[in-house]
This record gives C-alpha cells, sequence and structure tokens, in this order.
C-alpha cells in the first residue's frame, strides 16, 4: 500500500510539473519514485521518507543546476534559434483579423492562433505584423513597424 501512494504522489507531482515548466516538481517525483521502490523491497515508512528526502535533495542540488544550464536559450549561447525563439521577432500576415481576444495569422507557411500583443490594437487581413511573444500556441503580435526594404519608416528613426 505504501508503495501505491508513493507512486500517486510521483505521478502528481510530474503532471504539476508540465504545468510549470520550472524543473523543479520532477525532482521531488524521482524522489517519491525511489521512495516507491523501497516500499516495494519491505522499507518501513521511516526508511521510505529517508529515501524521498534524500533523492529529492540529490536530485534538486546535482541534477537541476545541469538541466538549466542545457536549458538555456540558442540565443544566449549564440546558436541557432529554432522552436518558439525561432518565430519570436519574425513577421506574420494576418489572415483573420487580429484583437486582443482572438484572430489567425500565417508565419513561415503555418498558420498561427493569434492576439494583440497590446489590448488596444486591432489588425485587419492583409495586414503585416510582427510575432511579439509565443504563449502556448498562440502568437502575441504588434505593428510590423518595418518596410518591406527593410527600413524603418520616416516617423520612427
Amino acid at each position: 500500500m505504501d508503495a501505491v501512494f508513493w507512486i500517486v504522489l510521483g505521478v502528481v507531482l510530474a503532471v504539476a510539473e508540465i504545468f510549470t515548466t520550472t524543473l523543479f516538481l520532477i525532482m521531488f517525483a524521482a524522489g517519491a519514485f525511489a521512495a516507491a521502490g523501497a516500499a516495494a523491497l519491505g522499507a518501513p515508512v521511516g526508511v521510505q521518507a529517508i529515501v524521498f528526502a534524500a533523492v529529492s535533495a540529490l536530485t534538486v542540488l546535482g541534477v537541476r543546476p545541469t538541466l538549466r544550464r542545457h536549458r538555456r536559450s540558442a540565443l544566449d549561447s549564440g546558436g541557432q534559434a529554432f522552436g518558439v525563439e525561432a518565430i519570436e521577432g519574425s513577421t506574420a500576415l494576418v489572415l483573420e483579423r487580429v484583437d486582443a481576444g482572438q484572430g489567425m495569422v500565417k508565419i513561415d507557411g503555418e498558420l498561427w492562433q493569434a492576439r494583440s500583443y497590446d489590448a488596444g490594437q486591432v489588425f485587419a487581413a492583409g495586414e503585416r505584423v510582427q510575432v511579439i511573444q509565443v504563449r502556448g500556441a498562440t502568437a502575441l503580435v504588434w505593428r510590423d513597424d518595418v518596410s518591406p526594404s527593410g527600413e524603418l519608416p520616416e516617423a520612427k528613426r
């Protein structure tokens, strides 16, 4: 019965990590799974708790810094941006009206849900916008102030 408790706790912590993406709760999930292993081997509850605490602490202190180092942005490390990092800052074509609540844009041939980064801006179909940020599967866009030649308009210089 103790092993089931630790497995359920580990799963709950792992699922919670999906929503936080901090690489913190997953370390405690590892501790819970280790405690489940100890329980399966017949260890008393006190030993299970010590295994949970020890494995959790070791992973937080040992593994987390390494994971965070490898998770650094490609732009920070001088590498080629990919995924969401490559989309942020790019130009998009508005396909359906974009406002603070909804919209649709085309970014590098892909369709994306979009919202206006500034709640006061509204973009009509056919306008060019710049992707400021990506949140989940939604691109937050802003008026693209760059002319087709790549230069800023006179008023922005």
